[in-house]
């Protein structure tokens, strides 16, 4: 049974996400693909999770509740969620505050009502 990690072409999610693989486990990786950081970094870590046949990956915002449906339907099985998907930074939030509400707390809220 698949693995879901969100946010795994970030830091922490690409080092699980790795983790996972080389221990056998099959994992669905979700990103949104944000420009907040060198959106290059995340594409770099993602082609190398990408080389590992139990890696499969969707672009796909987690505060989107249609995308979340989608995704449910599309891999069938998932059984474990490891939730890292977040907006990072304190400076951004302050002219952004929707950027942090819809990743932190509205996609913290669908993950699990949407999957499983």
């Amino acid at each position: 049974m698949p693995v879901l990690v969100t946010g795994a072409a970030g830091f922490i999610g690409y080092s699980v996400a790795s983790v996972l693989l080389a221990r056998g486990e099959a994992v669905i990786g979700v990103d949104n693909l944000n420009e907040y950081y060198d959106v290059r970094l995340k594409h770099a870590r993602l082609e190398r999770l990408r080389q590992a046949s139990g890696f499969r990956f969707h672009r796909l915002d987690i505060a989107d509740a249609g995308g979340l449906a989608a995704l449910a339907a599309a891999e069938p099985g998932i059984d474990r969620i490891v939730h890292l998907a977040a907006q990072a930074g304190v400076r951004h939030s302050l002219n952004h505050p929707q950027d942090y509400i819809d990743a932190n707390i509205t996609g913290w809220l669908l993950i699990p009502s949407k999957v499983f």
